[in-house]
């Protein structure tokens, strides 16, 4: 099972207990289902728990009698879908018309009658994201989006969820394959919007995945971040040692004033050190800036001919 299908399982183990609130959200199924006509209606899904759902909502509140055509055994991908027709044209003219809509409609809309409060607002977006929606498993992305075959239908949908009172969600459209999407990518508004729907289990997941994410992300700065200190520390110990070295060669090692001779030697005996904790060791203890002014010191006397 994907994020995704769990997320839609969990939305549907929640059924609206209100006769309004169902119509609502069997109303957006059917909108946004593969077809929805007042000659027929189709509705298909890759969804197992999306399909029970839908037959138990139109067969409860139409007593419409359905032919579903189910996947057979061992498909997979674009292969596994279910498929579900109203046998009878007379359930379908009326079911059409029960939503208000018409023959003469030129676009399938979103019909706002069928909206009447915040509630149907919130069992409406459901069955929407039942429908055609998806959420990216947090692990990978942060995505979530609607799939709508008509742009008008899309931003109905989008215009629905950005009006939510309770959370600010403000979906982004775009164009894929020939298809509408309406899709958000802030983990928050995700979060929200999921907790919204019902969903509060796949939101939890993705609050939980983003937190250990921002702990593995400031576990790797730091690591990063010594690593880097570490190198820093090493090249400039390596060349150092290089210049005391060739200061030990010349000879002139032996007339270096009795401070820098110090800095010196416990360069020389300590590479790894760093300058601070070089500067610890002397008696009394000197300033990292103090230990690093004498190295460099060495360094140019060892530049000089």
């Amino acid at each position: 099972m994907s994020f995704s299908s769990d997320t839609k399982r969990e939305i549907c183990q929640k059924l609206s207990t209100r006769a309004p609130l169902q119509y609502s959200e069997l109303y957006a199924m059917l909108l946004l289902g593969r077809e929805f006509t007042s000659r027929s209606i189709i509705f298909k899904t890759e969804n197992e728990d999306v399909f029970s759902h839908f037959v138990f909502l139109i067969s409860r509140l139409f007593k419409a009698k359905c032919e579903v055509v189910a996947p057979l055994k061992g498909q997979s991908g674009r292969n596994r879908a279910f498929t579900v027709t109203v046998t009878s044209p007379e359930k379908c003219r009326k079911i059409f018309e029960y939503y208000g809509h018409e023959d003469r409609d030129v676009n399938l809309r979103v019909n706002r009658a069928n909206i009447d409060d915040e509630e149907e607002q919130r069992a409406f977006i459901r069955g929407a994201f039942l429908a055609c929606g998806s959420v990216t498993d947090p692990e990978k992305a942060y995505h979530l989006e609607f799939a709508v075959s008509h742009r008008n239908l899309c931003m109905d949908i989008c215009r629905l969820v950005d009006e939510i009172q309770d959370c600010d969600v403000s979906p982004k459209l775009l164009t894929r394959g020939g298809n509408y999407i309406g899709y958000i990518k802030d983990s928050e508004q995700i979060t929200d919007l999921l907790t919204y729907m019902g969903a509060v289990v796949a939101s939890m997941n993705v609050m939980g995945t983003k937190a250990l994410k921002q702990v593995r992300n400031t576990a790797n700065r730091r690591a990063n971040s010594e690593i880097a200190n570490l190198q820093k520390t090493a090249s400039a110990s390596a060349r150092q040692i290089k210049a005391i070295n060739k200061l030990k060669k010349d000879g002139r090692y032996n007339l270096l004033p009795e401070e820098l001779k110090v800095v010196a030697q416990l360069r020389y005996d300590y590479p790894e050190l760093t300058l601070r904790d070089l500067g610890a060791k002397l008696d009394p203890p000197i300033s990292r800036s103090g230990v690093n002014h004498r190295l460099e010191k060495i360094i140019r006397l060892a530049e000089e001919d």
